[in-house]
C-alpha cells in the first residue's frame, strides 16, 4: 500500500473510507481512538475506543481494554473486549479476558481464556409471551367444558366448574 500519496494530501482531499494503518513497528501507550476503520499490527499498552471497525493484525498485541463496533483479532489481546456488533476470533488469535458482542465468531485454534456474553440487539422473531385466557366454551356458564390443554385454560375451567 503506497502511503505517500495521503500524506502529501490535505485531510480535506483524502477518501472519505480510507483505512488507518499503524504496522508491526509501532508502539502506543495510552488511548488509541479513531472514526471509520483501523488495521493495528503493533503494541499497545492502553486502550482502544471508537465507533468504528477494528482489524488487529497478527503481530498485534494490546494490554488493555478494546471497545469498539467490531473487531477482528488476528494476534493478541490481553484485556476485555466490548463491541455492538461482531467479534471475530481467528486461528491466530490469543485473547485473555472477556468477550462482549453482539455476534461472536470463533476460529478453531483460536485461543480464549474468559467468558463471553452475547448480546443480541434484535428483537425475538416468534413471540414469546403467553397470555391467559378463558376458553370460550366455559364462558357460558358453570358446568361447562373445556377441551383446552392449557394449563392456564385448565386452571378457570376447573375454578368455574367447582363453584357449583
Amino acid at each position: 500500500m503506497n502511503l505517500n500519496s495521503f500524506t502529501n494530501a490535505a485531510s480535506s482531499d483524502l477518501p472519505s473510507g480510507a483505512k488507518n494503518v499503524l504496522t508491526n513497528d509501532v508502539e502506543v501507550r495510552g488511548t488509541l481512538k479513531f472514526a471509520s476503520e483501523l488495521i493495528f499490527d503493533g503494541r499497545l499498552d492502553g486502550e482502544i475506543v471508537s465507533e468504528g471497525v477494528l482489524t488487529l493484525g497478527k503481530n498485534a498485541h494490546v494490554k488493555g481494554e478494546v471497545r469498539t463496533k467490531s473487531v477482528t483479532v488476528h494476534g493478541t489481546v490481553e484485556g476485555n473486549i466490548t463491541v455492538t456488533d461482531r467479534c471475530e476470533l481467528k486461528a491466530s488469535s490469543q485473547l485473555t479476558g472477556d468477550l462482549k458482542a453482539t455476534r461472536i465468531v470463533i476460529e478453531e485454534g483460536a485461543t480464549f481464556v474468559g467468558k463471553s456474553e452475547v448480546t443480541p440487539s434484535r428483537p425475538p422473531t416468534r413471540e414469546t409471551t403467553v397470555t391467559a385466557e378463558t376458553p370460550r366454551s366455559s364462558r357460558g356458564g358453570l358446568g361447562s367444558s373445556s377441551t383446552s390443554s392449557s394449563p392456564t385454560s385448565s386452571a378457570a375451567t376447573s375454578t368455574a366448574s367447582s363453584s357449583s
